[in-house]
């Protein structure tokens, strides 16, 4: 049963880069055919995916926050990390990584972490 598990700080003040890593336990981030995500949750609204890299190390992100967001991995590791340059308070959200059979913001995400709460203030 794989695992996903994220960190990273809980407060960064604007402008700053947010810089999350996603840990995978019990499966490997290279298995074909995964595709491992990035999605937020703001206060109050709906999930937001953000982007994903593949099991070969594609990555996609939204449109919306292509120009400040890139999404890179350590397979030795077994992580995936997120970072969100020069982010607003409307940055703040719970985060989640997941992980589905393809990429897509509407794919069935089988497998979730337990969420991470970054908020965004000075």
């Amino acid at each position: 049963q794989v695992q996903l598990q994220e960190s990273g700080p809980g407060l960064v003040k604007p402008s700053q880069t947010l810089s999350l890593t996603c840990t995978v336990s019990g499966g490997s981030i290279t298995t074909n055919y995964y595709y491992w995500s990035w999605i937020r949750q703001p206060p109050g609204k709906g999930l937001e995916w953000i982007g994903y890299i593949t099991y070969s190390g594609s990555t996609y992100v939204t449109p919306s926050l292509k120009s400040r967001t890139s999404i890179s991995r350590d397979t030795s590791k077994s992580q995936f990390t997120l970072q969100l340059s020069s982010v607003t308070p409307e940055d703040t959200a719970e985060y989640y990584c997941a992980r589905s059979q393809y990429g897509s913001s509407t794919a069935p995400f089988g497998s979730w972490g337990q969420g991470t709460q970054v908020t965004v203030s000075s």
